[in-house]
């Protein structure tokens, strides 16, 4: 009688156990999916990073900083059509990270250094391993201050602005026939500087607040069709003077600041 008491409580268990199972079993739907519009963008940004790093090997460094100009693009817009579509998620977050690295980080550091920096030896790889490492910082930064950062201002140089002031200086210069050689030690200079503003804490204004769905008045069209226009005049050395201008619109807008409150 004894004995029988003690299988009844363990087949019970038993059962429990397979319902438990059969439970948790039932749950799952199936493979996760991802949304494929967004990350068409991503991507695009992706192919154009490393298209880049490929035309540089080829000596091809003009379409090598267009490339990079492309990235720019393609990455501003996977944002704005996740948002405007409700279609963000972590893995597209993750996604568009790495594709920046790659985009911003090694491609603009890979073209500066074929192009100009090896003439320098040590000195080349130093400067253009300091500007990968600051992208490296810059996003992984960024991605832990989601949550409590200001999305009105970027804590330090975003990626791709940096990336367009590498690209952009070596977009003119080649467009104007300099060689790499010529210019190399004034590359020595800028690649690291701009690896080192992604990393201060300068802040820069986001522009995340501008809104793109709403109703505008018919001269702001205007203004956007002249922009084109002026851009097409020259878009190397456009595209280099309003990056250069708003990379250095950061420390002059932290100067004016603290000037301010000295004053006050």
């Amino acid at each position: 009688m004894n004995e029988d008491k003690k299988v009844v409580p363990l087949m019970d268990n038993m059962n429990t156990n397979e319902e438990c199972t059969e439970t948790k079993t039932s749950k799952w739907n199936g493979r996760k999916g991802i949304y494929l519009l967004p990350n068409l963008f991503t991507t695009g940004a992706l192919f154009s990073g490393f298209y880049a790093v490929v035309a540089s090997m080829n000596g091809n460094f003009e379409n090598a900083a267009i490339a990079i100009f492309i990235a720019m693009i393609l990455d501003g817009m996977d944002g704005r059509v996740a948002r405007m579509t409700n279609t963000q998620s972590d893995f597209g977050a993750e996604y568009d990270s790495l594709a920046d690295m790659v985009s911003f980080g090694v491609a603009p550091a890979l073209v500066a250094f074929s192009w100009a920096l090896q003439d320098l030896g040590k000195v080349g790889w130093v400067a253009s391993f300091v500007y990968c490492a600051g992208a490296a910082l810059r996003l992984a930064r960024f991605n832990t201050q989601l949550g409590v950062a200001d999305k009105n201002f970027f804590t330090g140089l975003a990626s791709p602005s940096a990336a367009a002031i590498v690209a952009g200086t070596v977009w003119v210069f080649s467009e104007s026939g300099v060689t790499g050689a010529d210019v190399a030690w004034l590359m020595a200079l800028i690649v690291p500087a701009a690896g080192l503003l992604m990393v201060s804490n300068v802040r820069y204004h986001s522009f995340k607040g501008l809104d793109l769905r709403g109703k505008v008045p018919f001269v702001a069209l205007l203004a956007v069709v002249m922009v084109f226009v002026v851009v097409s005049i020259d878009p190397a050395k456009v595209l280099l003077g309003v990056f250069m201008a708003y990379a250095l619109s950061g420390p002059a807008y932290e100067l004016w600041t603290r000037l301010r409150a000295k004053k006050a």
